[in-house]
């Protein structure tokens, strides 16, 4: 019978993961020149301590001179902004510089390489990192061809080593069915909020479709972040290759020399088809590829934010 208890492994990646999400966190937000909140209102709610990063505009002075500690005036929808995590777990999400791994919440393969998992996992440490240390409440669905895993909003900081566990645990496997995912998800979040997917979206486009303009229909804000494998990406294998679908798609073996002109050229058809389905649905898009920085993909998208709300 299985252990129901993480391994002295699964623990030592929960805390390297943790350490990571914060890492990247207080990275990004030393280049920030303002607090990287998604809301505002203008109706006060309450107090928050200041931190390093936070905006100082918002500091409220009158305060400070009664008590000499700087505290920030939050306002209605900052304190009730509440995110929904999708990370896609499906099999695809194994693939790591044109090999697959097995393993359960592995950070690197044996030449260093991150799955696109490994970086789903990254970004949503990281994002949950952030809107904790911001007081925001954060909840999970894993998912392939349905959710696997799942843990509700909370604003505790404690919350995040459940988030990261739950992650670690995860074992991609199984098809994509990210619309029924979707319809699950939108049916349980019945506040208005943000909802975050993370996936290579190896899915059909008219479901992601369907998906996001159901989000965008009760009134989320809704981010997608494109987790792709550079080799995806750039197609820059060499000599004759064998090709493995990982989601029971099949197998070629080639020159992949004779298939890179037709492959990019498809690629940046699918890559245009995502950008205006985002577009038409209201869904802030981005690209993250594996061998990219967490934190330079937060600042990529919190300025375009920034950018379309002026």
């Amino acid at each position: 019978m299985p252990s129901r208890t993480p391994s002295a492994d699964d623990l030592a990646r929960i805390a390297r993961l943790e350490l990571e999400a914060r890492e990247v966190v207080e990275g990004f937000l030393n280049g920030q020149h303002r607090s990287p909140y998604f809301g505002q209102s203008l109706e006060f709610a309450q107090h928050r301590e200041y931190v390093p990063g936070d905006d100082t505009r918002r500091l409220d002075w009158k305060v400070f001179s009664k008590t000499d500690r700087l505290y920030l005036k939050l306002y209605e929808e900052e304190t009730n902004q509440r995110t929904l995590l999708l990370v896609d777990s499906s099999e695809s999400m194994r693939f790591a510089g044109g090999a697959t791994r097995g393993g359960r919440g592995k950070s690197a393969d044996a030449a260093g390489e991150a799955t696109k998992f490994d970086q789903a996992c990254r970004l949503a440490a990281a994002l949950s990192y952030l809107l904790l240390r911001q007081q925001d409440s954060v909840g999970l669905m894993t998912f392939d061809e349905q959710v696997r895993q799942q843990l509700a909003t909370r604003t505790s900081q404690r919350h995040l080593q459940a988030i990261i566990a739950t992650l670690v645990a995860s074992e991609p496997s199984q098809k994509t069915g990210i619309l029924d995912v979707m319809r699950t998800a939108a049916d349980q979040k019945s506040q208005r909020g943000l909802i975050v997917l993370i996936s290579d979206l190896f899915v059909p486009l008219d479901q992601l479709q369907q998906g996001l303009a159901m989000f965008r229909q009760r009134r989320h804000e809704v981010v997608v972040l494109h987790t792709l494998d550079r080799r995806e990406l750039d197609f820059d294998f060499s000599g004759t290759t064998r090709f493995k679908g990982l989601e029971r798609t099949g197998e070629l073996k080639c020159d992949p020399r004779t298939l890179r002109d037709g492959y990019l050229e498809a690629l940046q058809t699918y890559l245009e088809q995502v950008r205006r389905i985002c577009g038409r649905t209201g869904a802030d898009y981005q690209i993250v590829r594996t061998d990219e920085s967490p934190a330079a993909a937060f600042a990529n998208l919190l300025s375009r934010r920034k950018n379309v709300r002026r």
